[in-house]
């Protein structure tokens, strides 16, 4: 049975271009930095966990709520083929229970804050929002796109970033957590405009303020679908 059930919905991604020697120091045993086109990116991620089920179960007040990451790009050679997949430097939801079973079983790096979410759609125009509270300030994720759901091409940089299906959790220096998220292509939303204000050296540390006045390299909008999140193993 897969240890998590849900739908990953409406996932808006900046991705900023940066040196990859920032990120040397949370790369998890065993793997490597993936690279696009040889530019590193880490990625702003906001979206929404829909009908969500832990072990077949749906848990009360925990079933659809918001989640927005700063993740960034790996690599792992098992048996002659490379496994490609996600770090997260934190991951924010709005549930205490979420961030314990998160940090206690797959020793990610959760964190509790008050958010909130907007999805419109004005005439021909979609409107997605994700709000987060930092201490006594609000940060925000919002994007402006195209309603109508186009392909991802294949070889593009949205694939890169959307076609991730491991994630790698540090779990010490000779110690990694390796867990696979499967689920069908994604099509994406053609975006318009984007805003974001986040302090990214408060909410993150910092190592990652810069962010704040950095420009992302590019900006997307995922329609996201079913997925599950399976049992994990450890790499050691």
């Amino acid at each position: 049975m897969s240890f998590l059930k849900a739908e990953w919905r409406k996932l808006a991604i900046a991705n900023y271009e940066i040196d990859p020697s920032i990120l040397s120091p949370y790369v998890p045993y065993g793997t490597e930095l993936d690279l696009w086109n040889n530019k590193c990116y880490i990625s702003l991620v906001g979206f929404m966990f829909l009908n969500t089920k832990l072990l077949g179960i749906k848990i009360p007040f925990h079933i659809n709520f918001e989640e927005v990451n700063l993740r960034f790009y790996v690599k792992r050679l098992e048996n002659n083929e490379w496994k490609r997949g996600v770090v997260f430097i934190k991951e924010i939801v709005p549930k205490p229970a979420l961030t314990f079973v998160a940090n206690t079983v797959y020793k990610e790096n959760y964190e509790t804050m008050p958010m909130l979410h907007k999805w419109e759609d004005i005439d021909n125009e979609k409107l997605i929002e994700y709000h987060w509270k930092h201490n006594s300030n609000w940060q925000s994720f919002i994007i402006r796109a195209d309603k109508t759901q186009i392909e991802i091409p294949l070889n593009s940089e949205t694939e890169f970033i959307t076609e991730h299906y491991w994630g790698y959790a540090k779990h010490s220096e000779t110690k990694t957590n390796e867990y696979e998220v499967t689920h069908p292509k994604w099509k994406q939303y053609n975006v318009t405009d984007y805003e974001i204000n986040v302090d990214f050296g408060a909410v993150y540390g910092n190592t990652f303020s810069f962010l704040t006045k950095l420009k992302p390299h590019s900006v997307m909008l995922a329609e996201g679908s079913e997925i599950t999140v399976e049992n994990k193993k450890t790499i050691q």
